[in-house]
Order: C-alpha cells, then sequence, then structure tokens
C-alpha cells in the first residue's frame, strides 16, 4: 500500500509541475533563438530521415514547405548575426535550398506555366535565394538571383493581372505577394547608384520599382469585397476575387506585405486583425460572419480556428511590430503544442507532424528583410486573455491534488 501511496503522490507532483511549466510558457513567451536552433536541429534530423517525402504525402506542398521553412528560418538566424558569424546558419540555408531546387522539389509544379513552375515555386525559391544572398554578397546565388528576378518581373510586368498562376488555371494571391517581395528584396540588396561624376545624373530609380508598383495598383483594385483584404483566390485570366479572404493565406500574406509596402500592409494588417480573431489570440480560418469548412488549405477546424493560421500570424505579428498578440501566440503554441526538450533538439506535438514545427520556428524566428521593423498598431489584446486557460491549469493541479489524498484516506 505504501508504494500506492507513493505511486500516487508522485503523479500528483509532476501533474502540478505540467501545470506550473504550461503557465509560465502561456505568459513568458519563449523566442529566444536557442530554442528556435533546438527546433532547427529536429527538423534537420527528420529531414535526414525522410520527413519532406512523408509531408508530400499529406499535402500538395510539403516536401517544398518543409525545406523552404527550415532554410528561411536559418536565414532568419543568419541576419541576427553579425555577418562574420554566419557559416552554420548559410550552410544550413543553401542546403534547404538546393533541395528545393532539385527533381523532387519541382516535381508537384508545372514547367508550362509563366514563369515556368509557376509563381509559388519561383517567387519562394527566389526569396530563400535573395535571402542567403543577404548573408553572403558575394556568394555564387547572386547571378541566379538576378536572373530569376528578372524573369519574375517579366512575367508579372507582360499579365493583365497582379496575381499569376501558381498550378495551370488556379492563382491564391499569396503566392505573388511572396515574389513581389523577393522583387523588393533584390531592389534592396543591388540598389542603383548615382554617377559620380560631376554633374552626372540622379540616382535612377530601383530596378523592379515600377513592377512592384504596378501590381500594388493592381491588387488594390481587386481586393476581396467582403473584407476589404487580398482575395485567397483569384480568377486567373482576370485577378478578379473568387473566394472571401481566410486566415490560411492572409497570416502569410500579412507576413510578406510588410517588405512589400508598409503602410499599404499596416492598414490590412488591422483589417485582418478585426475580422479573424474570434477570441484571444486564435485566428479563424474565415472572417467573423462567414461560415466554411476546413480544407488542404487550412487544415481542420477547432471550433473555426485554423491551427496553420495562429501558428503563421505569429510570424506575422511579430514583423508587423504586434509584440503583445506575437507574445500570447508564442505563449499559446507552447502550451498547446507540448513542446518536448532535450539538450540538443525541442519538438511540438511530439515529433508526430514535423512541418507544425517547421512553421512554428519560422514564426518565431520573424524579421522583416526589406523594410525597417515597424512602430505597429495599437495592442488590441487584452492583458487579461489568458486568465481562463490560467484558471484551468490551476484547477487541474488543485484536483490532482485533491484526487491524491482523498484516494489515501
Amino acid at each position: 500500500m505504501r508504494i500506492f501511496r507513493m505511486l500516487r503522490a508522485g503523479l500528483a507532483v509532476a501533474v502540478c509541475l505540467g501545470a506550473l511549466i504550461a503557465a509560465v510558457r502561456l505568459v513568458v513567451a519563449d523566442d529566444n533563438p536557442a530554442s528556435v536552433r533546438r527546433q532547427l536541429a529536429f527538423l534537420r534530423s527528420e529531414l535526414e530521415s525522410g520527413a519532406a517525402h512523408d509531408a508530400q504525402a499529406m499535402f500538395p506542398e510539403g516536401y517544398f514547405f518543409l525545406y523552404a521553412l527550415y532554410g528561411l528560418t536559418e536565414v532568419d538566424l543568419g541576419l541576427g548575426r553579425p555577418p562574420g558569424e554566419r557559416a552554420g546558419e548559410l550552410t544550413a540555408a543553401r542546403w534547404a535550398l538546393a533541395a528545393l531546387d532539385s527533381a523532387d522539389g519541382r516535381a508537384p509544379f508545372d514547367a508550362g506555366l509563366t514563369p515556368s513552375y509557376g509563381v509559388f515555386y519561383r517567387g519562394w525559391t527566389n526569396w530563400l535565394r535573395g535571402g542567403i544572398v543577404a548573408l553572403d554578397p558575394s556568394g555564387p546565388e547572386a547571378a541566379r538571383f538576378e536572373r530569376d528576378s528578372a524573369e519574375l518581373a517579366a512575367a508579372f510586368d507582360a499579365a493583365p493581372t497582379p496575381f499569376l498562376a501558381a498550378y495551370p488555371g488556379q492563382a491564391w494571391p499569396v503566392d505573388s505577394t511572396v515574389a513581389i517581395a523577393s522583387l523588393r528584396l533584390y531592389d534592396k540588396l543591388f540598389p542603383p547608384h548615382a554617377d559620380p561624376a560631376p554633374g552626372g545624373r540622379a540616382t535612377p530609380a530601383p530596378r523592379y520599382r515600377a513592377t512592384v508598383d504596378r501590381w500594388l495598383a493592381g491588387a488594390k483594385e481587386r481586393l476581396d469585397p467582403a473584407t476589404g483584404l487580398l482575395p485567397h483566390r483569384a480568377d486567373v485570366a482576370t485577378g478578379a476575387p473568387i473566394e472571401v479572404a481566410r486566415g490560411s493565406s492572409q497570416s502569410m500574406i500579412q507576413r510578406f506585405l510588410v517588405d512589400v509596402d508598409p503602410a499599404f500592409a499596416a492598414q490590412q494588417y488591422r483589417v485582418f486583425r478585426e475580422r479573424f480573431r474570434p477570441w484571444g489570440p486564435a485566428i479563424r480560418e474565415f472572417p467573423t460572419g462567414v461560415a466554411g469548412a476546413g480544407d488542404v488549405d487550412s487544415g481542420p477546424l477547432v471550433l473555426g480556428v485554423s491551427l496553420s493560421a495562429t501558428a503563421v500570424t505569429m510570424g506575422a505579428a511579430r514583423v508587423q511590430g504586434d509584440g503583445r498578440l506575437a507574445d500570447a501566440l508564442t505563449g499559446l503554441a507552447d502550451v498547446a503544442g507540448v513542446p518536448i526538450d532535450t539538450p540538443h533538439a525541442r519538438r511540438y506535438a511530439f515529433g508526430v507532424l514535423p512541418v507544425g514545427d517547421a512553421f512554428v520556428a519560422w514564426s518565431k524566428s520573424a524579421r522583416p528583410w526589406v523594410s525597417a521593423p515597424p512602430a505597429g498598431p495599437p495592442p488590441d489584446l487584452a492583458w487579461w486573455w489568458c486568465l481562463p486557460i490560467l484558471t484551468v491549469l490551476l484547477g487541474i493541479a488543485i484536483f490532482s491534488i485533491f484526487l491524491s489524498g482523498l484516494r489515501a484516506r
């Protein structure tokens, strides 16, 4: 009997300790680079074991996203280091880019599109390649970044719509937003120079300013009429909205739009925050007042909340300067995701879905690559949003102690 009492007491202590750890994680945001690096260590191990091919069997861009987000997170961490200390992140990001620039990376995409393989593939790879150039301007990626940026710009300039096709006959505005952000990154990394001679000409405009300005004007003419945001899907021929704005794509758009046009991004972000938050910091898949079911883009919904959109908004809030929401989402992820730490790795949800870990790592490391960090909108999340969850955790701890004592008696 004594050993059973000891086991019950030990279980009660474990439950109380777990509740305490969860409470601390909820209110103390852990976006430390060291924590993100432990996540990347887990992801690298999973990628080397074939996790990207497993993810591809789950959704159409599974392979691509797992490698892309791994590489982009390495770039984010590298940009936070002095130039002479980026070798590790640079090597890892190049490894990820090589996986994307392969037959497996291109397999889901159509070579006959304009640009070849579609704007999703070309936009994300150009963004990652540009990030590598930002880490190492003298590296071999610069020439390819220049060629691919020119091809993307030519495709946008020739199209009657700002939203290019990602797959035959299908266009998602979020994909074009990523591609346009990569052109803005090019203009930052390779700015034009004025003629230094006396009486020389004035500094010319950035190479892709006209393309970006034309894209912005066209995108603003094709906003979703129900929300005033960029639509989830658009007609591939005209760019007209054909599906209401949704959280799974809006969370991505808000992450990249700040590097395209900070003023437009700030306006769009305020609307997004207002229309897609049902309670606390969680993000809906559909705007308030619109019903819908989960699909391959959003994943399963929980009371209308999209777990993927919530995770990606963590990074969007961070680059938009919305620190309170970013910290709240980080805490929520560190409780709901039940992260398991070892001295060298961290995994969420017991590591059963590595692409989820990749989205969390990318969101925790988020930083603008082109624009200066914005001041951000006024906070609209009450400080007490976490009190109901803390109350539940306290109740669990008290109940475990009570139950243990009751059984002992």
